[in-house]
């Protein structure tokens, strides 16, 4: 008997189920989404030593980045508090074969390398003395009493299994597929996806266990909001449920794919300006060819396929603003940034894309300030933002009508605020447990699997795990910044703190428009929202993240240490 024909013979079996499964849902989310982000964030990162200065009262510091800045402020990696050193004196940076440069910082004082001043940079060898403004420094090695304290304490770090966690998801899986089989009928694409995706997920822990990987924590909780994205597309356009399986399978082959390229740094020095040209390309092109959807023109239509480029514009321009590493230190110039982003921005803004533009400015701002620390600069940048916003509005005043609604959503709840109307009813309708997935009626509404697509998950799935679906993204950015203290580059705490912040801004975009507390600027939410290009984006922008994690094993995108 099938599913349907059970139903059929028994009614009250459907709203029993789904009277049951609205309180077991939160329970196994909250545990689900528990192990993984208490795994995240309790262990404590012990940052890899790779050499050690010996200072001339007695004493050392330990070197735990590639890139260390010697000098008297308060930002330098190795802090001397000497009136003859400079607040950023010095250099002292490692490649990945272990080879170590020193760089002068245009300091006063100079810099010498056993004796002989260093005009520019000059490689570095261990037991070389370094003399920052008359200072001498020993650039030493670990001794081994040292490095097997610090292997043991790393090994000791390990992360918490997450086989639990992906049992628990698979029952989740089946459990919400049966409830959108009994509210959606005979659809067979709805347990083909499910299945589809938990095989993909249990194929990708597998394979990566071969290879000695632990540590599955981000992709749990990806694959889990990935859950809810099948979820309320089943609900509002089942027949978009293979596009969305192979959106979050192309997602996960460009997060692994991504996390590979990133261990060779030097590959990524390399590549920056591809990447730079890449996210100019990508925008430019949908601006000539692409297709005008709810007011801007950002999708682009091959047959009965359609996507987004500047979804993917945000990964190669992070890769960009993130790879100009020599920049950290030599030169505190952002012109060249300055002017990739201004273009980047311009064409979204010449798109009418001013949700993503938004985007692409707030994460500027963070990679503009951990590259430079200047309040001054980023201040200036602020104002001539604000003055150009200005000046697009004197000139296309038709803009503000977009944002008309904004705060007053209720005064004209037929017309210009009509979706969050719906959306804040709706929300308020599913209560704490939600009405049941598939059981709702905002779907109906125009983008409400997308932009909306918070009020979908508040009324069909509860505040509960609404709130757990924000609260995953925000445990991915709070992570990010807790291990960029044990990074081995700048670039890759550059790109995570941008991809984290990029990941927090867009959900807050997503979740306050639909609710009216900001205006409705057309944001998905990353990996839940209905979409292909949305999806592999936010993929690969946790392949950033990914990289920052340097516990033992636990990242593919580090290559691991030579012993």
């Amino acid at each position: 008997m099938t599913l349907p024909e059970l139903l059929a013979a028994y009614p009250a079996a459907g709203v029993f189920y789904t009277s049951f499964v609205r309180f077991l849902f939160p329970v196994l989310a909250g545990a689900i989404l528990w192990r993984a982000v208490r795994s995240l964030l309790r262990v404590p990162h012990t940052p890899e030593t790779w050499g050690q200065l010996s200072l001339p009262g007695g004493g050392s510091v330990p070197l735990t980045h590639w890139e260390n800045i010697l000098g008297r402020g308060k930002s330098a990696d190795v802090r001397l508090n000497y009136p003859s050193v400079s607040r950023q004196h010095a250099a002292l940076c490692r490649n990945e074969e272990g080879a170590w440069t020193l760089y002068d910082l245009n300091s006063k004082g100079g810099v010498l390398l056993n004796g002989e001043k260093v005009e520019d940079s000059a490689p570095v060898q261990m037991g070389d003395t370094i003399g920052l403004g008359g200072v001498p420094l020993l650039f030493l090695p670990q001794t081994v009493e040292e490095r097997e304290e610090q292997e043991a304490k790393r090994r000791a770090e390990r992360p918490a299994a997450m086989w639990p966690s992906f049992l628990w998801l698979t029952v989740f899986q089946l459990l919400a597929c049966v409830q959108l089989m009994i509210a959606a009928g005979e659809e067979p694409a709805i347990p083909l996806a499910f299945l589809g995706l938990t095989a993909v997920m249990w194929l990708y822990a597998a394979g990566l266990r071969l290879f000695r990987c632990v540590g599955f924590e981000m992709e749990t909780i990806a694959f889990f909001l990935s859950t809810l994205s099948l979820s309320v597309t089943a609900s509002s356009a089942p027949g978009s449920l293979y596009k969305q399986l192979l959106a979050v399978i192309l997602g996960l082959g460009l997060f692994l794919t991504l996390g590979l390229f990133l261990r060779d740094l030097g590959r990524v020095q390399r590549n920056r300006w591809v990447m730079a040209a890449a996210s100019i390309g990508l925008l430019a092109v949908t601006l000539v060819l692409g297709n005008r959807k709810y007011g801007a023109v950002n999708w682009i239509s091959l047959g009965p396929l359609s996507f987004q480029p500047s979804e993917i514009a945000k990964i190669s321009y992070i890769f960009a603003g993130s790879a100009t590493l020599e920049r950290l230190f030599r030169r505190r110039n952002l012109t060249l940034f300055i002017v990739l982003t201004g273009v980047c921005v311009g064409l979204l803004g010449l798109m009418s894309d001013f949700g993503t533009a938004a985007i692409f400015f707030v994460t500027f701002l963070v990679l503009a300030y951990l590259r430079s620390g200047d309040f001054a600069t980023l201040s200036l940048i602020c104002g001539g933002a604000v003055f150009g916003a200005g000046i697009i509005v004197k000139f296309k005043p038709y803009i503000l009508d977009r944002f008309a609604a904004w705060g007053r959503a209720w005064a004209d709840a037929s017309g210009r605020g009509y979706q969050q109307t719906r959306t804040m009813s709706a929300a308020a309708s599913g209560g704490l447990l939600g009405m049941g997935a598939g059981e709702g009626w905002l779907h109906r509404v125009p983008a409400a699997d997308t932009d909306l697509v918070f009020g979908m998950l508040c009324e069909e799935w509860g505040l509960v795990i609404a709130f757990l679906a924000v609260g995953s993204i925000a445990a991915l950015a709070f992570f990010t910044v807790r291990a960029c203290r044990a990074a081995r580059s700048s670039f890759y705490c550059l790109a995570a703190c941008a991809a984290g912040s990029l990941l927090v801004f867009q959900t807050c975009l997503n979740v306050f428009g639909s609710v009216d507390i900001l205006p409705l600027t057309g944001v998905t939410f990353p990996f839940v929202s209905n979409g292909g290009s949305a999806m592999m984006s936010a993929w690969g922008l946790l392949a950033f993240l990914k990289a920052t994690d340097t516990r033992e094993n636990a990242s593919f995108s580090v290559k691991r240490r030579k012993r």
